[in-house]
């Protein structure tokens, strides 16, 4: 499968299935983050809201792509999934899709961020839930691992948001 060249030519599927255009995040600073509802980083669900909250306006777009690939911590249905998003950590940003990250059938949007950023060491795929990309107002991405916390990623948001 062919990888897009432009970031925002990508049209992945929202929960109900139905596409969710990226050209609509032109000129947006964005973060993608495979998400799980049954991890030990799920409680980053809430730091990736207060973001959101805090950047929003600022032009911040938060996308969670929930993935059943690591540990099957995300078994349930996109319904589920969104329902516990909202119920326990107030989530308001999109949470699409439940899709592959790594393997033959992985989502196009993450063969394309695996594509332009690879991880520690050059790994190419994705290592375990709640990894995320940063995308700046013109494309450029940088990653992180599920170690590091929405939280830690505060003054690089705000200095994206204000560039």
């Amino acid at each position: 499968m062919s990888v897009p060249e432009d970031f925002y030519d990508l049209t992945p599927l929202d929960k109900e299935g139905k596409p969710f255009d990226f050209h609509q995040l032109k000129g947006k600073v964005v973060m993608i983050v495979n998400v799980a509802s049954k991890c030990g980083f799920t409680p980053q669900y809430k730091g990736l809201e207060d973001l959101n909250k805090k950047y929003q306006d600022k032009g911040l777009q938060i996308i969670g792509f929930p993935c059943n690939q690591f540990g099957r911590q995300e078994p349930g249905t996109d319904e589920e999934i969104a329902s516990f998003c909202t119920l326990n950590y107030g989530v308001t940003f999109p949470v699409l899709k439940k899709i592959d990250v790594n393997g033959d059938n992985a989502d196009p949007v993450y063969r394309y961020l695996k594509s332009k950023k690879a991880g520690l060491l050059g790994f190419k795929g994705i290592k375990w839930n709640f990894e995320k990309f940063l995308i700046d107002k013109n494309g450029n991405i940088e990653r992180f691992s599920s170690m590091t916390s929405p939280e830690q990623l505060d003054g690089e948001i705000s200095k994206l948001c204000s560039a």
